[in-house]
């Protein structure tokens, strides 16, 4: 029988039981794919991160991340989450952690005060924006309980986009939507079934502007399908949509940073700074950023 350690985490917040939190095994050697499915199942959080050593010896550690249901190829908040538990356990960190993933290479960058203890951590995310098949109108509003007028469509219609991890993003018309948005389990079910192009089973960013400034927005994501009715804060999702907002951005050039509130309905608020770059020459690319606190540690046997 082996012993693994664990930590917990509350990833995007500065106090204790907001955000969303993250478990995290710093030494998972030994453990089989199998294993690593069955405690994120234990833990039933929104996903749960395995530590294990990199492939090439220039990085620094290869991550796996998986949801109660399936591994994923990336996401926000476990990166956030893991750079900061590595980097509170290193005594000597790098300048930036570089992890590799399904989706490719994560670059971490671990943000400290002035007394070294960290401040932030920041992430870019492992790909470039790429945008793929609308959806629907009449499809999301089924998903969210909404009906079809409270959709926006004139930024953009709903569609699938990706910097790693692919999410159905929409925008709503108001924040008493947002607040009152619902998921419909059949509906996600139905619409899983009619788009199976969208990998991660139909997940759904939902979001709005706040008082109509197009750099604060306020968002939830459903992912019932892959174990996740709702998502307190999802960094993946909400860098694929600074992505998306910045590609329709005015001009060939463009460097903005949004802020963006999640969670607030399920008693979690998260506060996710989420930005992207666009030139002329070149793809979109994203980076996220956001605070930790940590909550618990302790072993499992097995």
């Amino acid at each position: 029988m082996a012993t693994y350690e664990f930590v917990t985490v509350d990833v995007f917040t500065d106090r204790r039981f907001g955000g969303n939190p993250l478990a995290v095994f710093p030494d998972a050697r030994g453990l089989a794919d199998e294993q690593m499915q069955a405690l994120a199942m234990e833990f039933n959080l929104s996903e749960t991160t395995f530590v294990l050593p990199p492939d090439d010896p220039q990085h620094h550690a290869k991550v796996r991340i998986f949801t109660p249901r399936a591994e994923l190829p990336f996401a926000g908040h476990p990166n956030v989450g893991t750079g900061y538990v590595l980097a509170v356990r290193d005594a000597d960190p790098p300048e930036h952690y570089v992890f590799e993933e399904l989706a490719g290479l994560v670059r971490v960058h671990v943000q400290r005060d002035h007394g070294g203890s960290v401040r932030s951590v920041r992430i870019a995310a492992p790909r470039a924006l790429s945008i793929d098949i609308s959806v629907p109108e009449e499809t999301v509003a089924a998903c969210a309980g909404l009906s079809e007028e409270e959709i926006a469509t004139k930024a953009h219609a709903p569609l699938v986009a990706s910097v790693g991890t692919p999410f159905v993003i929409a925008e709503l018309t108001t924040e008493a939507a947002l607040s009152r948005a619902s998921p419909d389990i059949g509906a996600f079910r139905e619409a899983a079934e009619r788009f199976p192009e969208v990998a991660t089973r139909f997940s759904l960013l939902l979001y709005v502007r706040r008082g109509g400034d197009a750099t604060r927005l306020a968002a939830r994501m459903f992912a019932p399908l892959g174990g996740v009715l709702e998502d307190p804060a999802t960094g993946s999702a909400n860098a694929a949509l600074a992505a998306l907002l910045t590609s329709l951005a005015p001009g060939e050039n463009a460097d903005l940073s949004y802020e963006i509130l999640q969670g607030v309905e399920m008693g979690r608020p998260s506060q996710i700074i989420a930005s992207a770059r666009k030139t002329a020459e070149g793809p979109v690319l994203a980076t996220i950023e956001g605070g930790c606190v940590p909550v618990l540690r302790g072993s499992v046997d097995l």
